[in-house]
């Protein structure tokens, strides 16, 4: 078996087409407005990166990702709006000095829990915290109670649905149905021209890659053949010692963080965070882009987050009212005749043949040599 505790070789080059593609083509041959679009793709990629640990190693469908991502994005999205809203920038309101949203609602003093928020310190600390405690609650409250499958699911679209009317009800803590719009600045440096975009558009794509080396990791740690075993065969791993419910809950919350570090970025580069990226149907196209990548592949789910934004962005503006079919014909399709995605076609119709013409030994199906570490169940 030529694995290692990182990666294999195959896997290796895999990262490094990907950062040639990332680093070098996009950014040569894409303007600014589309290059801010791919990071704007991009932030989904963190999200569909979680996903393969949780979904595709782990086994734990999640319908509620959008959660996470949003909770990170309005993490930031508040230190970026009180930035904003300094006394000088809203010396027009009745009370200068709080985001507009709260005068608009005769809210006279900025609200207790946003005050910390001043901080960028611990306003990135938030960023990972408070959606990895809230996964771990909601994660302890399931998995502890052996709640899984369909039911698990549910669960978490229902937590998805509550969690957006809470912020559209909430509307002068949260900006309501509108969210935090005018995001200016990040500690004095305007986030708006051009090449403040591009510099964001870098430092995304060396996040993607700290998060796809963590990936990495896990999966080729010990954790992350329990994480296999314990989806394949779940009895076997409990009635062997290990609890099932604290990997699950492992696997969960490293999605989570995952999904709030893609959300922070989003409020960032776009400039704005609203509910309409917390809710049910977010969260489930979000699940689609890792489908379409391939769940067992966490480059893949890279590919296919890129992918389907692409067709998104260009159909919606040719065919806006039948972008939705679209994107649900798209999903049955790729559940039908490629279930394992982009990343089952390349492994099952492209890397032979490439193999075949290099004279090396034909390889086995997936973006990588090793099956079992691709979280196919070994024969």
């Amino acid at each position: 078996m030529n694995d290692s505790r990182f990666a294999t070789r195959s896997e290796l080059i895999g990262i490094l087409v990907l950062a040639v593609f990332l680093v070098v083509i996009l950014p040569l041959c894409l303007d600014v407005f589309r290059l801010n679009l791919v990071a704007k793709y991009l932030t989904y990629a963190f999200v569909a990166l979680g996903l393969v640990i949780c979904w595709g190693y782990g086994g734990i469908l999640s319908l509620g990702q959008g959660v996470f991502f949003g909770l990170g994005g309005y993490c930031m999205a508040m230190f970026l709006k009180l930035e904003a809203s300094s006394v000088e920038n809203t010396k027009i309101q009745s009370t200068p000095g709080i985001p507009d949203f709260m005068d608009w609602n005769q809210i006279t003093a900025l609200p207790f829990f946003w005050k910390p928020f001043h901080s960028l310190t611990f306003t990135i600390a938030a960023v990972i915290l408070v959606p990895g405690i809230f996964a771990l609650i909601i994660g302890a409250a399931m998995f502890k109670r052996r709640v899984g499958g369909t039911y698990f699911a549910i669960i978490t679209q229902a937590v998805a649905a509550i969690l957006t009317i809470l912020i559209v009800g909430q509307q002068g803590y949260t900006g309501g149905i509108n969210g935090m719009t005018d995001l200016r600045t990040l500690k004095g440096w305007d986030i708006r021209p051009d090449h403040a975009k591009v510099v964001l558009y870098f430092f995304e794509v060396g996040l993607l890659f700290g998060c796809i080396f963590i990936a990495q990791f896990v999966r080729h740690s010990k954790l992350g053949r329990i994480l296999v075993a314990m989806r394949d065969q779940e009895d076997r791993v409990r009635f062997s010692g290990y609890s099932v419910a604290n990997f699950k809950i492992f696997a969960f919350c490293i999605a989570a963080i995952f999904a709030a570090i893609g959300g922070a970025m989003f409020a960032l580069n776009v400039g704005f965070m609203s509910p309409s990226f917390v809710g049910i149907v977010p969260s489930i196209e979000m699940v689609i882009y890792t489908a379409v990548g391939g769940r067992l592949s966490i480059l893949g789910a890279v590919y296919g987050t890129i992918l389907v934004n692409f067709a998104k962005t260009s159909l919606s503006e040719s065919f806006p009212e039948l972008w939705l079919f679209g994107l649900g014909g798209l999903f049955i399709a790729v559940v039908l005749a490629f279930p394992n995605g982009l990343a089952g076609i390349w492994g099952d119709y492209v890397q032979p043949r490439v193999s075949k013409l290099i004279g090396t030994r034909k390889a086995k199906p997936g973006w990588t040599d090793n099956s079992v570490a691709d979280g196919a169940p070994a024969e």
